[in-house]
């Protein structure tokens, strides 16, 4: 069992929670994530470790609040439990001197980048961060970001805070501007594909993060199987991480679409559940 230690939404649809999870706190590295299972009946998702601490054997957890599962996690108050976190899992960020690095986050995507960002910083290298969000309240941890970069651009759709732009806009911008010599890109499929796009024609190396469907973290039950360069590969176990020009980023996009219409089903029961007075559990 893993103790909640805070639990917050800090947007509309966004948590940030502090659990205890020793084990994972002490030998996690950028890039890495978790799979957690809130009880005997849930399901198992997968989460990137925001941050970490060491000192205190805990882990910073940031959700999207999208389905069943992370509606239940959003529930969750300080002193209750998880049942199960396993992990850290995923091959770690290579963290070496690459020169100068940008690093993209889009949405919930910003939590995974903000540690690879920290990590390239504390490497040595040239460090601009680029994050955006549809809006001003989707946007996350803009404070630590700014705080892991050199430079650090803003971006919204509606231009409700920051440059109303996207962030392939700033990155082609930068491009421009200087020489990159790695982009770090996470968050919505079509981001992370319209980055690498972008970034094939000028030759930069990008690497993006998939966060898949997964079940069982080992690779046995083959739902975040991805194709990267014509050959089948898993995130669990193959990634998150891989690079970007060579990741089918069509078929990820409709094999991210698999569940929807059963997770659909899945809330409308738990809420007509609790309409009849009965409390819904999670899957």
């Amino acid at each position: 069992m893993h103790k909640v230690i805070s639990n917050e939404l800090i947007s509309p649809n966004t948590g940030k929670m502090i659990v205890d999870a020793g084990y994972v706190a002490a030998h996690r590295k950028a890039g890495q994530f978790i799979i957690l299972r809130i009880g005997e009946t849930g399901e198992r998702i997968p989460l990137t470790i925001a941050d970490s601490d060491r000192g205190a054997g805990t882990i910073t957890l940031m959700y999207q609040v999208v389905g069943k599962t992370t509606t239940n996690l959003s529930k969750l108050n300080a002193g209750d439990s998880i049942l199960d976190i396993a992990g850290p899992l995923g091959h770690p960020t290579e963290i070496r001197k690459y020169g100068t690095v940008a690093c993209v986050g889009g949405g919930i995507g910003i939590a995974p980048v903000y540690p690879i960002a920290s990590a390239m910083k504390n490497e040595g290298n040239r460090v601009i961060n680029i994050i955006g969000a549809r809006t001003r309240h989707l946007l996350v941890l803009e404070k630590e970001m700014t705080e892991a970069g050199d430079e650090i651009i803003v971006c919204t759709d509606d231009g409700s805070h920051g440059r109303k732009a996207f962030v392939t806009e700033a990155l082609g911008e930068i491009i421009a501007r200087e020489k990159v010599d790695l982009v770090v890109a996470v968050g919505p499929v079509p981001m992370m594909k319209a980055v690498s796009d972008l970034t094939r024609e000028k030759g930069i190396h990008t690497m993006v993060s998939l966060n898949s469907i997964m079940v069982d973290g080992t690779g046995m039950c083959g739902g975040c199987r991805v194709t990267v360069g014509g050959e089948k590969k898993f995130t669990c176990v193959d990634g998150p991480e891989f690079d970007g020009h060579k990741v089918d980023f069509n078929e990820l996009m409709t094999r991210l679409g698999s569940y929807r219409d059963e997770e659909k089903i899945s809330m409308e029961h738990d809420h007509t559940c609790k309409l009849d007075g009965v409390t819904g559990h999670g899957r």
